[in-house]
């Protein structure tokens, strides 16, 4: 019964994908003899928490009742009251959690508060997959630095491209909205200058039976050589769009691209490339907790030798595309042997149609 609860409590807290960063996603749900008397989620950021959300939802029936919450409750005043004071307050008996809170900081303190008040603290259900589900949050409140997603979809025999450059589509419709369900969760899409060049991207989120919100789109262009009719630089969009370039770009240029609202961000590495270690840094500071990263293949190799891919997701179509010359997902030089080629481990595969999904974690070796 406490994995079926539980269950529930992670499929509320997806409400918040998209809304919260960069806080966490929490869902909690209130049981009283057997039968769940509320509901709630963290749905946006600054707005009541998944704790709070359900006690007003169960009203009087909490006194007495469980709560099962896939985060720890907060113990600290924020943009809301702190969740544990409410839970104490509202006279539950017992708070089952999924995990504690990964912020060091605040880690444990939610937990101690409720069992002073004399409730009793299970900790510990469903915690592999609380975590994967805030596996953005945890990077980004532990290391300080936003959570990596590397994606591209590839023909059977790995190519992004046919020799001519043309790509759409490699993928089926069940595929590419899934990619578009991705961007509505991320805080920013990034990709390469030469990709604007070749596609002309608008880098937005397009979900007809939903509304979305548009990732930040970060374009890594180290001279500053973006057309400025470039549809990332003149779509109407909530979200800025984001010029990560070097001290090679002209000062004409940047006035340019200030007007046009796009944000400058200089990141240097002292080989005329953008430093892209020191790129996440400067997100992370401005409340970027997450990018997907859209290639192609220049900036693929570039973040793996950088080091801040965290995950790779790689969609295959049942084609073959052929051609020496048809580009593949991960240029650069490569590894020299194939024992020390990057290893994604603990993967998972998902199927879209005809089409395939591997998702996996990045280590070298």
């Amino acid at each position: 019964m406490n994995e079926k609860y539980m269950k529930r409590a992670l499929e509320l807290a997806k409400k918040g994908w998209g809304r919260t960063n960069p806080n966490p996603l929490v869902g909690a749900v209130i049981v009283k003899n057997g039968v769940i008397v509320g509901e709630g989620a963290h749905e946006k950021i600054g707005s009541y928490h998944a704790e709070v959300n359900a006690l007003n939802r169960a009203g009087d029936k909490a006194k007495g009742a469980e709560i099962y919450v896939t985060l720890e409750p907060c113990s600290h005043y924020g943009r809301t009251p702190p969740c544990a004071k409410a839970l104490i307050e509202a006279g539950v008996s017992k708070v089952i959690v999924a995990m504690t809170d990964p912020n060091p900081k605040v880690s444990g303190r939610g937990l101690n508060m409720l069992k002073e008040a004399g409730i009793d603290v299970d900790v510990g259900i469903m915690e592999k997959e609380a975590k994967e589900l805030n596996e953005i949050f945890i990077k980004y409140i532990t290391r300080k630095l936003p959570f990596v997603m590397m994606k591209y979809a590839m023909s059977l025999d790995g190519k992004i491209a046919a020799r001519t450059g043309d790509s759409k589509w490699i993928t089926g419709e069940g595929a590419r909205r899934y990619v578009h369900e991705i961007r509505d969760r991320v805080a920013a899409i990034m990709v390469g200058v030469n990709t604007v060049k070749a596609d002309n991207p608008s880098l937005n989120t397009r979900l007809e039976d939903k509304k979305s919100s548009d990732p930040v789109r970060i374009i890594v262009d180290s001279k500053g050589t973006i057309p400025i009719e470039s549809n990332v630089l003149n779509i109407r969009s909530d979200a800025q769009t984001f010029i990560a370039t070097t001290d090679l770009i002209s000062r004409e240029k940047e006035e340019m691209l200030k007007g046009k609202g796009a944000k400058v961000i200089k990141s240097g590495s002292g080989e005329g490339k953008v430093d892209l270690q020191g790129l996440m840094v400067q997100l992370y500071d401005l409340g970027i907790d997450s990018v997907l990263l859209e290639g192609g293949s220049t900036l693929n190799a570039a973040a793996i030798e950088a080091g801040i891919v965290d995950k790779a997701l790689v969609f295959i179509a049942p084609k073959l595309i052929g051609g020496v010359q048809a580009p593949g997902p991960i240029g650069g030089k490569g590894v020299e042997k194939v024992k020390d080629a990057w290893q994604i481990y603990h993967t998972n595969v998902k199927q879209f149609e005809q089409d395939l999904l591997i998702e996996g974690y990045f280590r070298k070796g």
